[in-house]
């Protein structure tokens, strides 16, 4: 291995040794700690520390880093008390997640690391994310996101690096191609020769590193780190290493051909560095002896404290209370001065004033700058605020989202536009698996409202048309929305954007252009979880959200004979279960009505809270009325079929007369 010192200082060669030799001590006595049984579970870096090390060296300490599983040289760089690491480790309150989740999964503001989601993908573009705000702010920083060769065969780092190269975000890709995915090895898990060569079809500049030499590393990424702060754009780094243990220690590398571990073994970058160090005169056997006993005295003092950590204690408030962060509502008060506006304009007017509210409000989507989106909700928008703000995407749901997050992360609010809600089914992975879970993994919020144009009647057949609110309804962690009426859509839209939690904002097609309302001017605010009583009576309880709240009015109004408390929910997450309990105490009968299919709807979940809450107050079952449990279908007749619509009013006088 060939070492080039370039103009490094004697100290600043020293410095690099004591970084890299810190992770692989620590990487030793763990691996005596998960033979002991006091760690559950380690994923190693030993033969690849160059590259974390190299990496964090080069950043400055404000510069985002967002590592996986054997990046231990990123948090050691960063220089996080080794007693937080082993807390961390061991699951205690010390750590960063609060015994919730284990090894790298987690980040810490504090020293601008982003952990890692166990699907790998969906960081690449948080890093996307974090450095769009760089860019906004003008600071001239960058970010570095790992990855491993496995993850470049996922389709979010085709997404994020895409969106990267458009964008020209000042962002270090960074693949440690380590020779097997678990157990795959690379001859099986792509076809190019080098990965490196993919930055080609992203017009994206490409280095292939030996990412066992630490000079090579740190050298060129720190002329690399000079270069993109005078032209920030993204650049494709993979660095060729191996993976000297398993994938975690309980997986073993049986599967490796000796031959391949005796040739890395002799590349481990250590030693080999050390070696450089040694025969130049720089390292003495007297200063690597005394700064081996002081990084291991450290480890066994930290260690300590770790140990003498009581173990956590479940605490049930705290658990509940940390799945959201902490919101407290601020009521600004509706103008005298109202306008009859559709449901589509109070959505636009909506986020136009909130977006003069909030400074750092970015908006994000397909076709919604210039063309002012599917529906021209935010048509105008961008010779208001620019394009900065006002962004078109690549089509690609799953990155934008994860990009949500990371402008989150770095201080901006995000808001995406789903172009229909169907689609978000591509951007699944990072709302429930990275937004929802953030606060509670880590205490970090996720301030993303992801706006889903959705519902039938329009005959837009089984693509365009769903109404999927019970995807995630299910999900802790994320707060669920879905107006009725244009007045609603304003005020709790201009709150799902203040809230720092994450938002799916149901706004309905049909209702766009078809319902008018009397809304007041100005910036307002109606909290979440609130449920509207649109009717009062005393024979039946009506539950529902959306165009069905509509449908149910039509169904009053030609009966009426029939008196009944209306229920819109507006938001389902959170629920007002109080304003469901008491109606239903009321009246004794209760109808819950949706548009969604039957099954897994969150009717169901209402009904079973019901009858565990208000069982003795009841009079007839609970009665559900929603769409078949089928795809949504595009010609009419089949659309009338499959939307309840035609079914509640027998359903309806089923019940009064049960």
């Amino acid at each position: 291995m060939t070492f080039d010192r370039k103009n490094l200082t004697d100290d600043q060669l020293l410095d690099l040794y004591k970084r890299i030799l810190k992770p692989r001590l620590i990487e030793e006595k763990m691996l005596i700690l998960i033979r002991q049984g006091k760690v559950s579970k380690w994923f190693s870096g030993i033969g690849q520390e160059a590259i974390s090390v190299g990496v964090t060296a080069v950043l400055d300490s404000d510069e985002y880093i967002l590592p996986m599983h054997r990046n231990l040289g990123v948090f050691t760089g960063r220089n996080i008390p080794l007693y937080r690491l082993f807390s961390q480790w061991q699951g205690k309150a010390n750590g960063f997640t609060k015994g919730r989740d284990r090894s790298f999964h987690f980040g810490t503001q504090q020293y601008k690391i982003i952990g890692m989601i166990s699907h790998l993908g969906p960081q690449l573009g948080v890093a996307d994310g974090i450095a769009l705000a760089n860019k906004l702010k003008k600071n001239g920083k960058v970010t570095a996101v790992f990855t491993g060769e496995g993850a470049t065969s996922e389709g979010d780092f085709h997404e994020a690096l895409n969106i990267a190269s458009v964008w020209e975000l000042p962002v270090m890709f960074v693949i440690e191609n380590n020779g097997y995915g678990l157990s795959t090895p690379t001859n099986e898990q792509y076809r190019c020769e080098n990965l490196a060569d993919k930055g080609k079809g992203y017009g994206m500049e490409s280095h292939i590193i030996d990412g066992n030499n630490i000079l090579e590393v740190y050298n060129l990424l720190s002329e690399l780190k000079a270069s993109m702060k005078e032209n920030p754009r993204p650049v494709l780094l993979e660095f060729k290493t191996f993976r000297m243990r398993g994938h975690e220690e309980a997986s073993g590398t049986k599967y490796v051909p000796q031959e391949l571990m005796d040739m890395w073994a002799i590349k481990d970058p250590v030693e080999n560095y050390k070696k450089y160090l040694t025969e130049n005169g720089i390292l003495t056997a007297d200063f690597d002896a005394a700064l081996h006993a002081e990084i291991k005295a450290t480890i066994d003092e930290s260690l300590a404290v770790a140990n003498a950590e009581p173990e956590i204690e479940a605490t049930l408030s705290e658990e509940l209370n940390d799945v959201y962060k902490p919101y407290t509502f601020e009521k600004v008060k509706p103008s005298e001065e109202k306008e009859n506006i559709r449901f589509i304009d109070a959505i636009s007017t909506s986020l136009r004033q909130s977006m003069e509210r909030h400074e750092n409000s970015v908006i994000m989507g397909q076709d919604i700058a210039e063309y002012g989106g599917a529906f021209k909700i935010t048509d105008g928008f961008v010779a208001q605020f620019g394009k900065e703000r006002v962004i078109n995407t690549p089509i690609c749901e799953s990155a934008v989202v994860s990009a949500g997050m990371g402008l989150s992360i770095n201080g901006y609010k995000a808001i995406v536009e789903m172009q229909f809600a169907d689609f978000v089914s591509t951007g699944f992975n990072p709302i429930v698996n990275l937004l929802a879970k953030s606060h509670y993994r880590w205490l970090e919020k996720a301030d993303v409202v992801v706006r889903m144009p959705c519902g039938g009647g329009t005959q837009a057949g089984p693509f365009h048309s769903q109404t999927n609110e019970a995807w995630f309804t299910k999900t802790p962690g994320l707060k669920v929305v879905y107006p009725a009426f244009p007045y609603d859509a304003k005020g709790l839209l201009n709150t799902s954007i203040n809230d720092p939690n994450p938002v799916l904002f149901f706004e309905h097609k049909q209702l766009y252009r078809s319902v008018y309302q009397d809304v007041p001017t100005n910036y307002y605010t109606i909290p979440l979880g609130k449920a509207a009583l649109l009717k009062e009576g005393n024979q039946v309880t009506i539950i529902s959200f959306g165009a069905a709240v509509h449908w149910a009015l039509e169904t009053l109004a030609k009966n009426p004979e029939i008196s009944a408390d209306l229920l819109d929910l507006r938001t389902l997450q959170p629920l007002d279960t109080e304003a469901i309990f008491a109606s239903v105490k009321k009246t004794g009968r209760v109808v819950i009505y949706q548009e969604d299919s039957m099954f897994g709807g969150i009717a169901s979940d209402i009904s079973a809270m019901i009858m565990e809450n208000c069982f003795k107050y009841l009079d007839a079952p609970v009665k559900r009325v929603a769409s078949l449990d089928t795809p949504i279908p595009f010609t009419k007749a089949l659309e009338d079929q499959y939307l309840p619509k035609g079914r509640f009013e027998n359903d309806l006088k089923e019940l009064l007369n049960y």
